[in-house]
């Protein structure tokens, strides 16, 4: 059996020598790289690197649009364009992890009287728990969110793997690819659902009554609610099965909008720098930066769309994941002191309901705040980077 690997397959390129008659031998080693880390050099089947030093149309050693350079000049954008794309990573999942824990403390916290819909009074709320807990309190759970990453890149692999659902659309694709496709989006999350129940417990379970976990408690807890063993729950745990429809509908919706947006922003940033055509006065560097922050700035706005627009089915799906784990968070009204989760959904109905009723429709949107602190970050970061990456080319150039 061979594995199949999907249509859109990204690579850096395959390494191969002229054979026989001067011909160049068919793409067989392939070296993998990140799809969302610019400044990669993406190939497809049928696709041939040409060999280094071969003249081109824009001259020797040097890229559309990109403006003739020296190899020096070459390596250092590429490696600015990999710095790039690792800062915004590092954005995503590490320096915006105290406002994805303060987002879900909110969210779960039934008893709130601030509602924290403003970056004001999260920014405030932080500082009280940071004063009180320590710095631990705000960048807990960080392990446990990689690993339900890795888990759930891992299963879709191994479920397109050996399944007919696609993992990639090719650009002719059909209302069955689709299909296909979004099913392996549900059923990873599936999957990973007991995983991301263990996860979420580690990031919302208040710094005082808190043990020291292990990197690995998150697998070992998720696993043991599969099995129904490990640690013990209340009768108001809500069982995995009613979970499913909830996680699979917040998952494949999250992926749907967030490719959406992205295709149509990047449609209309590429349009838009190609009414800029390359000339002999273009620079370099607005060059460079053409060719490597379309992708980013529509990753960060399809990432921005989807949380937005999804965030009252979050806060519901975070209460329901939450309910019966005997889960004790802190008081995000104080900054201080802790609180016990003793909620009795009995569903998704009944908790969309009982929030509606009890806390206003303005209540699905507790800690909100946190979303307007986090991209407001993650622009601060990406701009911070494009100003040193302008400053880098400009020196070299």
């Amino acid at each position: 059996m061979h594995p199949r690997r999907p249509d859109g397959f990204d690579g850096l390129g395959y390494r191969g020598e002229p054979g026989p008659g001067g011909r160049a031998s068919e793409p067989g080693h392939w070296v993998s790289s990140p799809p969302d880390i610019p400044g990669s050099r993406n190939l497809h089947w049928g696709e041939k690197t040409p060999p280094y030093g071969a003249g081109t149309p824009l001259g020797l050693n040097e890229e559309p649009g990109l403006g003739a350079a020296g190899p020096g000049a070459e390596q250092l954008n590429r490696f600015a364009g990999f710095g790039i794309g690792l800062a915004s990573l590092f954005t995503e999942n590490v320096l915006a992890h105290p406002c994805i824990v303060l987002r879900r403390q909110c969210q779960v916290n039934y008893h709130a009287r601030n509602y924290h819909l403003t970056p004001f009074t999260i920014v405030n709320i932080m500082y009280s728990i940071n004063k009180t807990q320590g710095p631990r309190a705000l960048w807990k759970g960080m392990g446990s969110t990689f690993i339900v990453q890795g888990i759930t890149l891992g299963t879709e692999g191994i479920v397109s793997e050996f399944t007919p659902l696609p993992r990639e659309l090719s650009h002719k694709w059909n209302l069955k690819q689709i299909g296909g496709h979004l099913l392996l989006k549900g059923l990873t999350h599936v999957i990973a659902m007991p995983f991301y129940s263990a996860s979420l417990i580690e990031t919302v379970q208040s710094e005082i009554i808190r043990d020291n976990p292990g990197i690995l408690d998150c697998v070992k807890e998720g696993i043991g609610r599969v099995v129904g063993l490990g640690v013990p729950h209340s009768k108001r745990l809500l069982p995995l099965m009613v979970l499913i429809f909830p996680t699979a509908v917040h998952g494949v919706l999250h992926y749907v909008i967030s490719s959406i947006v992205q295709k149509l922003v990047l449609f209309v940033l590429k349009r838009d720098n190609s009414h800029n055509l390359p000339t002999e006065s273009s620079t370099s560097v607005q060059s460079m930066l053409d060719a490597y922050f379309p992708e980013l700035i529509a990753s960060f706005a399809a990432s921005l769309c989807a949380d937005v627009m999804l965030y009252p089915l979050e806060t519901v799906l975070h209460r329901l994941h939450i309910q019966g784990t005997r889960t004790i968070i802190d008081n995000t009204d104080l900054g201080y002191e802790v609180l016990p989760i003793n909620t009795q959904y009995e569903g998704m109905r009944d908790c969309i309901n009982t929030i509606k009723r009890e806390e206003g429709m303005l209540g699905f949107y507790k800690g909100f705040g946190a979303v307007i602190v986090q991209y407001t970050l993650h622009v601060a970061v990406l701009q911070l980077t494009k100003i040193i990456y302008s400053t880098l080319l400009q020196n070299v150039s």
